[in-house]
């Protein structure tokens, strides 16, 4: 694939993976994507994970024909993006690695070398010559490893952004919605690191920036500032959509009962958006991530061996993980002889920055009943505040 009339696409699409990192189920595949810039000087960015070796290899040689890549540069050491260094350096002997000096320390212990004899030490504001094409190094530190460098070419205006503004899905499924697999990757793996993501944003507003080239999902030529908008939002904590996300676990039935009756009151009063996880069924990592995109949160659970439902405690684990801030939190909770839900979610979430908790909570004692069906209004009322 053409991104420019010098930078060509030679990444790959999987369709067999089931969990990216063994967690995030991806339905529609994954990308691992690498370029190569062809110039005087070529250079290759980043590899592929090791199960499409032979294809990446085959989709570079079918770019550069006899010619010999010069340079590979590595912008981040996960294994999906690195694990190819080895077998690439051992087929360009005269090619030269250019990475960060953290990444390099990692290099050694991943594949047992680090290239000494071979490269270049890439650092804030250096610059590589390809001879029509300039690139630029930014660090990107904890974005979201300590060692991730990402390239700027001035010529192309082309950001080389590491797995910054990439997504879950191969790159051949349909057009699916950008925004909601972004930010499930987003959250999932890069959330805790908002306020590095924010410095990295900076550093790129000075840059002239046409083209947005991620090591996973499609690349990026329109309506940047919508991509780097969002990136924005979700770094910054801030509130992306108006409405209350419900997320709730249920032994019996009751509980969930209670969470389907505050959803349609929400609805009846008008609430632009409700949506509704069991945090036992539906996929946990699309629950958190939609914690973070509205502005106001429902938990609903039960107590349970004198604690709280076991899907729920992971669910908030998760949520502080990832820096839970700038919410407002309503709470029902169930407990047939002594509900203690409520005071453990007040707690688990104590520390987290700028949480509201709702005054007008529920508690149920086993199943719903007038006295239930009254405080899930008056929540309502609240929450809609």
């Amino acid at each position: 694939m053409e991104i420019t009339n010098d930078i060509r696409y030679v990444g790959v699409n999987d369709h067999k993976i089931d969990l990216f990192e063994s967690q995030y189920a991806v339905p529609h595949g994954m990308a691992y994507n690498s370029y190569v810039i062809v110039d005087e000087k070529t250079a290759v960015m980043d590899t592929v994970d090791r199960r499409f070796t032979q294809e990446w290899l085959d989709n570079i040689e079918k770019v550069l024909g006899d010619r010999k890549p010069d340079y590979l540069i590595i912008q981040h050491m996960e294994p999906d993006h690195s694990a190819n260094i080895k077998v690439f350096m051992d087929k360009y002997p005269e090619a030269t690695i250019v990475s960060s000096a953290v990444a390099f320390n990692m290099m050694k212990n991943f594949y047992g070398d680090n290239y000494t004899d071979r490269r270049i030490i890439s650092k804030e504001g250096e610059t590589l010559s390809l001879g029509r094409h300039i690139l630029h190094f930014v660090a990107a530190p904890m974005v979201h490893w300590p060692e991730v460098m990402i390239t700027y070419d001035e010529t192309d205006k082309v950001l080389f952004s590491a797995d910054a503004f990439g997504k879950f899905g191969a790159n051949d499924t349909p057009d699916d919605n950008w925004a909601d697999e972004a930010r499930r990757y987003y959250i999932g793996i890069v959330g805790k690191y908002g306020e590095q993501v924010q410095a990295l944003l900076a550093k790129a507003g000075g840059l002239d920036i046409q083209i947005i080239c991620s090591t996973h999902g499609p690349v990026l030529k329109e309506n940047l500032g919508y991509y780097i908008g969002l990136t924005n939002t979700w770094s910054s904590y801030a509130v992306e959509d108006e409405g209350v996300v419900i997320c709730y676990t249920s032994v019996y039935g009751h509980t969930r009962e209670a969470a389907l009756l505050l959803q349609k009151k929400l609805q009846e009063k008008g609430c632009p958006a409700v949506p509704i996880y069991d945090l036992a069924r539906d996929d946990m990592h699309k629950a958190i991530s939609e914690a973070f995109r509205y502005g106001r949160i429902i938990l609903a659970t039960t107590t349970y061996n004198m604690g709280i439902f076991p899907p729920m405690e992971t669910f908030i684990n998760n949520l502080k993980e990832r820096s839970f801030q700038k919410r407002k939190v309503g709470i029902i909770e169930n407990g047939t002889w002594a509900p203690k839900a409520k005071k453990i979610i007040t707690d688990m979430l104590s520390d987290c920055k700028d949480i509201t908790f709702c005054q007008n909570n529920v508690t149920l004692k086993s199943a719903m009943n007038a006295q239930s069906d009254a405080q899930l209004d008056a929540l309502a009322d609240e929450i809609m505040q």
